[in-house]
């Protein structure tokens, strides 16, 4: 694997008086900065604020599109109608595009959040109907998991595909996340994540929640923005890649 990497996080995901987590600490250290677009987070000044503080930073902006599920923070399956899922995803971006826009900058890329991210590593339709939200506003690369539908049917239709891995989380063999309900699911050992994102980046393998050593693809790596201790864990994930000689960077110019 190339010895260069891009590190993304899921900001702007607080609402109104309640905030999630440290936005402008986490712009300091990653290099994406993927924006809730306000259906399972985010509201508009909250969209304006995290947008400035990127432009500011230099930190890449991509549209972190969601299920309409404000209630359930998007990490609820909704068995939507394709029609209305890629309104909702137009509407996202739509909406990010014009606060990016108002900040001197443009959403580069769209990352789908939650549920809607872990349905379309196999849901044909609801990929397609991502992937027909996007197409019809911009031709913008699409974050997703390695060997996913999302990111096949973007290459179909001529958009860039971005592969990812999760530097908090356990993955399956199979390649997939461990579902939050699992016990393990999310890792919160700083030293034990910063060894593992080192050793996906250079070597292009992870050990899975049940001990075997899978195969990985990434050219972006998560920091969730909203695992305690996030901020600590991002920097010292950044670190540990700079030390090991990876070159840390968007994956976007």
């Amino acid at each position: 694997m190339s010895a260069a990497i891009d590190i993304n996080s899921d900001l702007g995901e607080g609402f109104g008086q309640w905030t999630m987590s440290d936005d402008v600490a986490m712009l300091d250290i990653v290099t994406s900065a993927n924006i809730a677009c306000g259906f399972h987070a985010g509201d508009p000044s909250t969209m304006r604020k995290v947008c400035e503080a990127a432009v500011a930073r230099g930190v890449t902006i991509g549209a972190h599109v969601s299920y309409p599920d404000l209630a359930g923070f998007g990490r609820r399956y909704i068995d939507i109608d394709p029609g209305e899922l890629r309104d909702a995803v137009s509407y996202q971006l739509g909406a990010l595009a014009g606060f990016a826009a108002a900040a001197g900058t443009y959403v580069c890329y769209v990352k789908p959040h939650g549920a809607l991210y872990n349905t379309i590593v196999r849901h044909e339709v609801q990929a397609q109907a991502v992937i027909d939200g996007v197409a019809c506003i911009a031709d913008l690369p699409i974050v997703g998991l390695a060997g996913s539908a999302v990111l096949r049917l973007a290459a179909e239709a001529g958009l860039r595909p971005v592969t990812e891995a999760f530097v908090d989380r356990a993955y399956n063999p199979d390649g997939t996340l461990v579902p939050r309900s699992h016990h393990g699911a999310v890792l919160h050992d700083i030293d034990e994540i910063a060894s593992r994102t080192v050793r996906m980046v250079i070597d292009g393998v992870v050990t899975a929640i049940d001990g075997q050593v899978v195969g990985i693809s990434a050219e972006s790596m998560c920091v969730h923005g909203d695992t305690p201790g996030a901020v600590a864990i991002a920097a010292g994930v950044r670190r540990a890649l700079e030390a090991a000689g990876v070159d840390v960077r968007p994956f976007m110019p």
